[in-house]
């Protein structure tokens, strides 16, 4: 007897789970195990994850429902065929099931004491449809976006921790690109000079960091970016790394993209970290040179008139005393001279 190509057939009152699941062992029949059920499922389909049948079929949509009301997107059973939530037999995909309130994957928060791992301030882990986590998981960085306040006069400017747009950018792209083959969490690691958005996978396989930088994106599941497109949480494919990038023009700090073979990690420095000393009038334009030293590892004299606000004599003057001081190196020559701390 041939083997059907729609695997796995189940018993209908049980659905897709092991309890309505059956696979020859020798001469009898026993229930499959969840993993064989989704090998089943990825062999039959031969799509990939987001396009494939869910191995749960009994799901619910009480959030991802009110979420497309809210932003006048259908969610009739017609929209959801549309949208790739239901396949053309009828079953739900694992793109509803990442919708749905059944989802089983989570993202995890952690906001850290310091710079360093070695002690928490508080941890949190959000579930649920993925449109819910991101909604919670934004608001929980939003609590740590403070605002910092500057005067122009008697203007009074305010100024965040972190471009909104570049939060916004990095939880989306954990969401829409991570690799949901795998169970793992999302992790979100909150320091207080940084925010690290850690995604399961690495790049899409032929994609390099050179071409996204050059804005081009393949999106791995596709069904959820055109989901998250039509919900206009995201505007055009390839150009949210740009808009990170763009979004610290003209700071010091700057994001830090690491992708890694089963990892991409986003790195969001915090603006105003080397330079709160020196807003709260607790230490001097050379400590501050100092202190972005020991971050960034190296300076130019044009780093040091932006970070001190002042011209170019006053930062050679401030340079000129660090060197007398021993505390600070000259490399190179003319347009090619930086400084990096002594001890390095």
């Amino acid at each position: 007897m041939l083997r059907g190509t729609k695997r796995p057939y189940h018993l209908t009152d049980k659905g897709i789970k092991p309890g309505g699941v059956f696979v020859r062992h020798g001469v009898s029949s026993v229930p499959a195990t969840e993993d064989a059920i989704r090998q089943m499922l990825r062999d039959s389909d031969g799509a990939v994850f987001d396009e494939a049948r869910s191995a749960i079929q009994d799901l619910t949509f009480v959030y991802a429902e009110s979420y497309f009301k809210e932003n006048n997107v259908g969610f009739s059973e017609n929209n959801k065929r549309s949208l790739g939530l239901i396949d053309s037999d009828g079953y739900f995909t694992n793109t509803a099931l990442l919708f749905s309130d059944q989802c089983g994957h989570s993202t995890k928060c952690a906001a850290y004491d310091g710079i360093g791992k070695t002690k928490f301030k508080a941890r949190k882990e959000f579930f649920g449809s993925i449109l819910k986590q991101m909604d919670e998981v934004f608001d929980y960085l939003e609590l740590a976006n403070h605002q910092n306040s500057t005067f122009e006069g008697l203007k009074r400017i305010d100024s965040p921790d972190y471009p909104k747009y570049a939060l916004r950018e990095a939880l989306l792209n954990t969401f829409v690109h991570r690799d949901y083959d795998y169970s793992g969490s999302t992790i979100v690691n909150i320091f207080d000079n940084r925010i690290e958005f850690v995604s399961i996978g690495g790049l899409v396989k032929g994609l390099t960091m050179e071409d996204l930088l050059g804005g081009i994106s393949q999106p791995r599941n596709n069904t959820v970016a055109k989901i998250f497109y039509r919900l206009e949480l995201i505007e055009a494919y390839g150009t949210g790394i740009l808009r990170i990038i763009e979004s610290y023009e003209g700071s010091l700090q700057k994001p830090v993209f690491r992708p890694a073979p089963a990892s991409f990690v986003v790195t969001l420095p915090k603006m105003d970290y080397a330079t709160t000393a020196i807003a709260n009038g607790n230490g001097s334009k050379e400590e501050l040179i100092l202190a972005l030293l020991k971050e960034k590892g190296s300076l130019t004299r044009r780093d040091v008139e932006q970070v001190i606000g002042q011209s170019k004599f006053a930062a050679i003057k401030v340079i000129n005393g660090l060197l007398a001081e021993g505390k600070i190196t000259r490399h190179g020559a003319a347009r090619t001279v930086r400084y990096t701390l002594a001890n390095r």
